[in-house]
């Protein structure tokens, strides 16, 4: 049988696609997480049906059936005659072996991959790395892989993805620090020491207090108060805006943003759940 069609073959395919959408969801760009995350979860499930027997790769909609005999290994054909279950049915026979439970959210990764889902992609594809996380999880077990031979660096974050202790905010905060990290160690990782430093430095010498974001035009009053602070994810000082503080505005979200690993935080909420210290703001 063609080598593109091995577990090995499979099993490599759906761990580059698995890396790729974490990527893709640490970046925001949920349209590229829902279409790799769904490769991921397709080209791993065909990993799971080949090792079990490569007859179940045969998809029964093409009509042909020399492709029984191909898969069976007593039929050479030409590779583009070859053809493979799709990703939905992959996933329907190993419902109906057993291995993987019906889940909605699964299905929904596999609608917005296959452009199929009446809805757009968005902050929808953003709550169903969870599910993501627990479909490959469960299909590791299935072929009996350590989950961090497969994730690699990305391991803490999946550990965090389907902690069921955290709330959603927790955990999604978490797995955001951690994209960061990765983030950071891949833009400056290979730097020599001395260029680092050169990018560090000038944000060590940032004011680690409160002061002023500005004076509001209109009515002469101080702005929000601002200040910069270590980041949870790298270390290196981010901006902190406290919006919710401004005389001048209403409903605004405090602000947290690392111009270095790309971590931003929102709101009082998303601040707790980082773990961030910040100092008191001085009476006026």
């Amino acid at each position: 049988m063609d080598d593109s069609l091995s577990f090995e073959s499979f099993l490599e395919g759906a761990k580059k696609a698995a890396h790729r959408a974490m990527d893709d969801h640490g970046r925001g760009e949920y349209d590229e997480f829902a279409l790799h995350g769904g490769v991921a979860v397709e080209r791993l499930a065909k990993a799971a049906l080949v090792k079990k027997n490569p007859v179940y790769l045969l998809d029964m909609n093409k009509g042909n059936p020399d492709l029984l005999l191909y898969f069976g290994g007593h039929l050479e054909i030409s590779p583009d005659r070859i053809r493979t279950v799709g990703a939905k049915d992959a996933i329907k026979r190993l419902r109906s072996l057993g291995v993987l439970l019906p889940s909605p959210q699964l299905d929904k990764l596999i609608e917005l991959r296959n452009g199929t889902a009446h809805t757009t992609v968005g902050d929808e594809a953003k709550s169903l790395l969870p599910s993501l996380a627990e479909t490959i999880g469960t299909l590791l077990k299935d072929i009996f892989l350590p989950t961090e031979q497969f994730w690699g660096r990305w391991s803490s974050a999946i550990h965090v993805a389907i902690d069921k202790h955290r709330d959603e905010v927790q955990r999604d905060v978490q797995v955001r620090i951690r994209q960061a990290k990765n983030r950071f160690e891949d833009r400056f990782g290979n730097l020599p020491s001395n260029l680092l430093e050169g990018v560090q430095a000038p944000l060590r010498d940032l004011r680690s207090e409160w002061f002023p974001a500005g004076i509001h035009k209109e009515t002469g009053r101080p702005g929000p108060p601002m200040g910069w602070f270590p980041c949870p994810a790298c270390g290196n000082k981010a901006l902190a805006i406290l919006r919710s503080q401004d005389e001048d505005t209403e409903n605004e979200l405090d602000i947290f943003s690392c111009t270095l690993c790309g971590l931003n935080l929102a709101g009082v909420d998303e601040y707790v759940a980082a773990g961030l210290s910040l100092p008191e703001i001085p009476s006026t």
